[in-house]
């Protein structure tokens, strides 16, 4: 699933595309999922931000078309209103004659048009947690919501509500940056410093770099994700840690894979 750098990555290259330009045509699937889409005919694009895994676009009229790609998701640009492929389950028609497509193979994704600031709908984007990249997102912050539970620390981080954004990969490679055993239930104050500077280093790296690509995430453009040669643990079982040298090992943790380092992350 493409996380926060992957989503910035895509947010910045959309923008540019997108703000000023009206919508002159939209549909969507025939699902609850992506017809909302339709919705935004008729107006004009006044900004792309993004929150957690979600694109936020601003519409002229005081709503919002809210996207978020899922797992299999990609946004790409058309020449023609004629869809691409019967996998593009949304599209937008703008008055500069070309197509914003929402290709997803799995139909994980989902699109949502909202008033301006009104989540309620969409209840995993109203109840996120502080942006890793904003002056909101402190280590005392984090400290403290990490205490407010006693699940493993990674399984906190994947819940958004300590930080928002982070998935499978950023989570493996921020515990490994700060030496914290992902299952590791409570965290020092020393440790929760170590682990909001190693957030925000893994993310900043991931974004210079376009994202990180496995499979199915691509830029606007088409093209995958450079970070993949970057990163330090997730993915690397059986490989020697940068750090130490000993064999990084992965195991399960609340159904999801984690890779860390046995020696590094006691």
């Amino acid at each position: 699933m493409p996380e926060l750098p992957e989503v910035e990555t895509i947010r910045r290259q959309l923008e540019p595309r997108l703000v000023g330009r009206r919508i002159v045509e939209a549909t969507g699937h025939p699902s609850e999922k992506f017809l909302p889409a339709q919705s935004a005919a008729g107006t004009t694009v006044g900004g792309v931000a993004r929150r957690g895994k979600y694109l936020i676009v601003a519409l002229s009229d005081g709503r919002e078309l809210v996207v978020h790609l899922g797992m299999t998701g990609r946004l790409q640009f058309a020449a023609a209103e004629v869809p691409s492929d019967h996998y593009v389950r949304a599209w937008w028609g703008l008055d500069d004659g070309s197509v914003l497509e929402l290709h997803d193979v799995r139909r994980f994704g989902r699109v949502r048009v909202v008033p301006a600031g009104c989540y309620g709908t969409i209840p995993t984007l109203a109840r996120l947690g502080p942006e890793p990249l904003g002056e909101e997102f402190s280590a005392a912050g984090l400290w403290s919501a990490l205490r407010a539970s006693t699940r493993k620390v990674k399984t906190q981080l994947l819940s958004q509500r300590p930080v928002a954004g982070l998935g499978n990969i950023y989570a493996d490679e921020a515990l490994w940056r700060s030496g914290i055993n992902p299952a590791k239930r409570r965290i020092t104050r020393t440790e929760a410093v170590s682990l909001h500077a190693a957030i925000g280093d893994v993310l900043e790296q991931a974004i210079s770099h376009g994202g990180t690509t496995f499979r199915d995430y691509r830029t606007l453009m088409g093209s995958g994700g450079d970070n993949l040669a970057h990163l330090d643990c997730y993915g690397r079982r059986g490989e020697p840690c940068r750090r130490c040298g000993a064999e990084l090992r992965s195991r399960v943790l609340d159904a999801r894979n984690t890779t860390y380092c046995p020696a590094c992350q006691r």
